[in-house]
């Protein structure tokens, strides 16, 4: 089951915190490239200095700006796309990061777009899932409750706080404080593990594998 907009119409917090153990699937020439979502960050509004809102809204973030359960995705480092999901309110600037997945389905397609990277590098990292998933910016402000859309989230299995840790958030050195220091990132403690009732097809699998033309990004 995809997760409805009113998911995401939540603090952003708490839809970061929510977002662990759910499953993003990335559809490739009628193929579900999936994983299930392992760490998050959540950037807060224009008050946040570590968030791309900071400045007020811009031709880059506008995206930022609209309605919920959208993608934002940004190129970055002149090199990298990274994925985040709009947050709460319309008109108020709030985003999760993607951080990292845990690779369930479309393994082939994810092998093919990440070599040679072992497998354990697969999409431990924003940019890395991107480039396994084939995310790039003609995604940006895809609608993630849309099936249609060709990237969304679904139900997955639901992550107890207990199962995840919380720390500040990654590579925003520079960002003043309290902001630099806020607890603001979650990360899924047990791996695989504390989500291995999620359901996976394994027919599907054999699908992408033997009919489906890889494509890259």
């Amino acid at each position: 089951m995809i997760l409805a907009r009113d998911f995401y119409l939540r603090q952003v917090q708490t839809v970061a915190q929510d977002l662990l153990g759910r499953k993003l699937v990335r559809m490739i020439n009628g193929c579900r490239v999936t994983g299930i979502i392992s760490e998050t960050e959540a950037y807060d509004g224009e008050k946040d200095l570590a968030c791309h809102a900071r400045s007020g809204k811009t031709q880059r973030n506008r995206v930022m700006y609209g309605e919920s359960g959208r993608a934002y995705i940004y190129f970055t480092y002149g090199m990298h796309w990274m994925l985040n999901c709009i947050a709460g309110e319309e008109g108020y600037p709030a985003a999760v990061l993607i951080r990292a997945i845990l690779p369930v389905e479309g393994l082939v397609i994810i092998q093919s777009n990440r070599a040679p990277i072992p497998e354990k590098h697969w999409t431990d990292g924003p940019a890395k899932l991107a480039k396994a998933l084939s995310i790039n910016g003609d995604l940006n402000g895809v609608d993630l409750t849309d099936p249609t859309s060709e990237l969304w989230i679904e139900k997955g299995t639901p992550v107890l706080p207990a199962k995840f840790i919380r720390t500040p958030r990654i590579g925003i050195d520079n960002t003043p404080e309290p902001w630099k220091s806020k607890l603001w990132r979650y990360v899924l403690e047990s791996g695989l593990e504390a989500v291995k009732k999620d359901i996976i097809n394994p027919d599907m699998e054999i699908n992408c594998e033997q009919d489906t033309k890889i494509t890259k990004f």
